[in-house]
């Protein structure tokens, strides 16, 4: 059966490596800060000028001074350290984080991405997602296959861009693909299939063309 968001975000976390510094966007990827395999160290950091985030505070703990770039209160650490944004965006632009996990609302099959302009929404603008997506050195998109019925996973995006040709890996509740070459002449590859959902289901469900690995890996 499909993975639910939480085995969603658990399957994007086996993308950490032990010291990364990993900036989640809003929506599933939040989610990911709570698989971080034990003895692992990740720094979470946030565009509005946080580096080493704690998890979610409980009900009644919350610190309204204390949030993230999507408005969510989280906790400190000891080794927390706050700044501005313009020294946080360096960080980005700079090549200093490992990896970003985002959501999308569409994804085309040379790795273009759209996730900021919601249509029929009034959006201010795309916020620090151009920047994570060109300064950061790896892009992971963690959405649902699916919108409404529609596929997610496009020939050619329809909504306007994010970043063209920028996505390495992408991860929904049917399977993980891999964006094989970035660029104008990508192509996704299935490399991980959710227990219980077949090939055929997925190419149904996805407008891109897509190759199949030969070792597919059947996830947990």
């Amino acid at each position: 059966m499909p993975w639910t968001r939480d085995q969603m975000a658990a399957r994007a976390a086996q993308e950490l490596r032990d010291g990364f510094y990993c900036n989640l966007g809003i929506g599933i990827p939040t989610l990911v800060a709570n698989h971080v395999p034990p003895g692992m160290s990740i720094q979470f950091q946030s565009e509005n000028g946080m580096l080493g985030m704690g998890p979610f505070p409980f009900e009644g703990e919350e610190d309204a001074d204390l949030i993230n770039a999507g408005k969510q209160t989280v906790t400190e650490l000891p080794t927390t350290s706050f700044f501005d944004s313009a020294a946080s965006f360096a960080m980005i632009r700079g090549g200093h984080i490992n990896i970003s996990i985002l959501g999308a609302l569409q994804v085309a099959e040379n790795g273009d991405l759209a996730n900021w302009m919601i249509p029929g929404k009034m959006v201010k603008g795309m916020g620090g997602a151009m920047d994570l997506v060109a300064g950061v050195r790896r892009v992971v998109v963690l959405m649902e296959h699916t919108a409404g019925g529609k596929p997610k996973l496009l020939k050619r995006c329809t909504l306007p861009l994010t970043g063209a040709g920028v996505i390495d890996l992408v991860i929904t509740e049917l399977g993980v693909f891999e964006v094989a070459h970035k660029g104008r002449d990508g192509g996704l590859r299935l490399v991980d299939i959710a227990p219980g959902v077949t090939v055929e289901e997925i190419r149904e469900k996805t407008e891109a063309p897509f190759t199949v690995a030969e070792g597919l890996r059947v996830g947990v």
